[in-house]
């Protein structure tokens, strides 16, 4: 035997039976990967609530105390929303599909001028839209946003004690995550072969991104969506609870935000006749974005997660259409992770892959 091969060969095989095994972890927690990402989340925004509890409390009542808040905070609201959620949701789908039909969008802008003078301007761009054009895209684009709310309630509606055995597991990991994740760091660290400095960046990243995720993005569209379904209530629009939904959601848009569906309400609403309606959506939907997007938003965050528009967007959208409405988190981790990884290879491993000049 070769003894000076031999140490080789052990750590060959240690390698091997290692990267099984993790393979193995991995698939043995597979199932639970979205109540897992989603307790590394909520633990990062709670942490300091945690903390400031640990001060007076020990770490275990503290985190127990962190938990029950969690639970008032996240659990109790979502059960009450999503059964509201699911039936208007469905009475929207309803009516847009009706729509497709019975053709009302089309037989208002027959009763106003105002699509004559649109067109007369689209004209010195050979461009024509027809009523029935316009409606058609404009009933479709609810039946389909109203179908995915739905399915998206449905799914747990009927899985109540899914969703019930979910959020108390999450709750399981967050209480421990609490107390133990700085040895659950530290072990990170010394099992990763990365530098300590580069293994700090990314668990920062991820802490950031958290944050901007769920504080900012979280906070600013539960605002939005609350007073924009509160203004649809008031003018007598249908569905606002489910518009409001839809808007907190797009508040996560940097591009789009609420404007895609206040500014189409405004010129529902001008199109009816209602001028004074449709002015005040306007102005109320420039202040309440502007004002979330450049007041709020940097005051509750900061500068910490720098990320551009475009990519912050496609992140959400790829997340939505991959992992449903949870991908409202999951793409903008998954980005965070790419682009964090390519600032450490730009910065400590590029000039050691390429040849010297």
């Amino acid at each position: 035997m070769n003894h000076q091969n031999t140490p080789n060969m052990i750590l060959w095989f240690f390698l091997a039976v290692f990267t099984l095994s993790c393979i193995m972890m991995g698939w043995l927690l597979w199932p639970f990967v979205s109540v897992i990402i989603l307790a590394i989340v909520v633990t990062a925004v709670f942490m300091p609530v945690y903390k400031l509890l640990n001060r007076r409390f020990n770490p275990t009542l503290a985190s127990l105390l962190t938990c029950i808040l969690i639970f008032f905070v996240l659990f109790l609201p979502i059960s009450f929303l999503v059964g509201i959620l699911a039936n208007e949701a469905w009475e929207l789908y309803v009516t847009a599909r009706g729509a497709l039909q019975s053709k009302p969008i089309m037989e208002l802008l027959e009763r106003s001028d105002i699509f004559d003078k649109i067109n007369q301007f689209l004209a010195r761009f050979k461009i024509e839209i027809t009523g029935e054009q316009l409606n058609r895209a404009i009933a479709e684009v609810g039946r389909v946003v109203a179908l995915f709310l739905y399915e998206q309630a449905r799914s747990i509606t009927t899985n109540v004690l899914k969703f019930i055995v979910n959020f108390f597991f999450m709750l399981l990991i967050i209480f421990y995550l609490l107390i133990d994740s700085p040895r659950l760091i530290s072990f990170i660290f010394k099992m990763s072969p990365l530098p300590e400095d580069q293994d700090q960046i990314l668990i920062q990243k991820f802490k950031d991104i958290a944050a901007a995720i769920l504080l900012g993005n979280g906070l600013g569209g539960l605002i939005q969506g609350t007073l924009g379904g509160i203004v649809f209530a008031l003018f007598g629009l249908k569905s606002p609870f489910v518009w409001g939904v839809i808007m907190a959601l797009l508040a996560f848009l940097p591009i789009l935000g609420i404007g895609a569906v206040f500014i189409p309400a405004a010129i529902f609403l001008f199109l009816q006749g209602r001028i004074a309606a449709g002015i005040f959506f306007l102005v109320f939907y420039i202040i309440l974005s502007g004002g979330i997007e450049y007041l709020f938003k940097p005051k509750l965050v900061g500068q910490r997660v720098r990320m551009h528009t475009l990519i912050v967007f496609l992140s959400i959208i790829g997340g939505l259409k991959l992992f449903g409405i949870l991908g409202i988190i999951y793409g903008p981790l998954v980005v965070t992770a790419f682009l964090t990884l390519a600032e450490i290879y730009l910065a400590s491993y590029q000039q050691l892959i390429e040849p010297s000049q």
